[in-house]
């Protein structure tokens, strides 16, 4: 007994000292995740990226941050996990010289419910972060420098520039009013039908006729088509806001550059299907090619349905746009302001689109 009560008496220091050890290696790894924490805030490396680009515009800037503190936070709990983890592992199983098991925990009420409670708050904040990237991703201004209208179709894309105002000066009113007419006499010259007893005939989709493919989409005066042998090269301004609206001809594509770092779907009939076709980009922040892809299965040719925004400084888009006001094609204009007249970043995707037997592939 005497022996066993000195164990017990000698076990407090020891017990104090792995304690006390335990407090300092918890206060390291702390100060360590909070200096990564404070250095995420100002440094932009690839390590802090976790994989994701920089991006080129201030709302890629946000989402990317969200992201790397997205990132820290859940490395950081999996350290207190597994840190807790083989903690216990470590000094509370079972000593081999000694017949009785560890001190055991259980219907700890107030652990429990910290345990409980503390996921909880964990994703509060991150949903509430999230709201907050989210709403400045969406947000638009009334007068946007550009607009891109966007129309894609199996398997390109068309790019046509429905108004530029530029406060400083140039403006232009890009809108094909001939051809939007056509399109809208069309679908009337269709809802006028009646069928064999009299009655007006409306259409099977919404109303409309099911190969009605014109009158909701833009015509634009100015604009660039993709097509087998050419990448369509959509070219932007630096340093303007810029608003997309989006539609398709046929099925459900999708608007992706990567450098943007996010997606929006581009769906036939938007207002019919009642999705949110227009976002906008406060500015592009920076020169260069930047890749585009379509991000929604479409058919047969998706993979070789690419495009490449083309950023340049606000003098050279006010030079191409007068370019192409005279007669210039897309390419002549590019090469009339220095640059490549065709895409430079979507290799090694082509545009070969022809379909091959077995026999003609080898």
């Amino acid at each position: 007994m005497a022996h066993k009560a000195s164990e017990e008496i000698g076990a407090g220091p020891a017990e104090g000292r792995r304690g006390r050890v335990l407090r300092r290696a918890g206060l390291a790894v702390s100060l360590g995740i909070t200096a990564m924490l404070v250095s995420g805030c100002s440094i932009d490396n690839v390590w802090l990226r976790f994989g994701w680009p920089s991006g080129v515009t201030p709302q890629a800037t946000r989402m990317r941050e969200l992201w790397t503190w997205s990132v820290l936070a859940a490395l950081a709990m999996g350290v207190l996990v597994w840190g807790l983890t083989f903690w216990t592992v470590a000094f509370h199983r079972k000593k081999k010289d000694s017949p009785e098991f560890p001190r055991q925990t259980g219907y700890n009420v107030p652990l429990e419910l910290t345990y409980t409670a503390i996921p909880f708050v964990i994703i509060a904040v991150l949903f509430y972060f999230t709201v907050v990237v989210q709403n400045y991703v969406h947000e638009k201004v009334a007068d946007p420098d550009v607009t891109i209208d966007v129309t894609a179709f199996q398997w390109n894309w068309k790019f046509g520039y429905r108004e530029v105002d530029f406060k400083d000066g140039f403006k232009y009113d890009g809108v094909d009013t001939a051809s939007q007419a056509r399109a809208q006499e069309q679908l009337e010259g269709y809802k006028e039908l009646k069928n064999d007893k009299g009655h007006p005939q409306p259409g099977p989709v919404h109303g409309k006729p099911a190969n009605d493919i014109l009158s909701y989409l833009h015509y634009n005066k100015i604009e660039t088509i993709g097509n087998s042998q050419e990448i369509p090269v959509l070219v932007l301004p630096t340093n303007r806001v810029i608003e997309f609206e989006l539609a398709a001809m046929d099925v459900i594509h999708a608007f992706w550059v990567p450098e943007f770092l996010f997606k929006r779907d581009v769906i036939p009939n938007p207002k019919e299907n009642q999705s949110d076709n227009v976002f906008q980009i406060s500015k592009i922040e920076k020169e260069g090619a930047f890749v585009g892809r379509c991000a929604e299965m479409c058919g047969t040719f998706h993979s070789m349905m690419n495009f490449e925004v083309r950023a340049v400084s606000p003098e050279k888009f006010v030079k191409y746009m007068e370019g192409r006001q005279a007669g210039m094609t897309n390419a002549q204009a590019l090469e009339s302001i220095g640059e490549s007249p065709v895409a430079t970043s979507t290799q090694p995707f082509n545009t070969d689109r022809t379909v091959k037997s077995a026999s003609e592939a080898k």
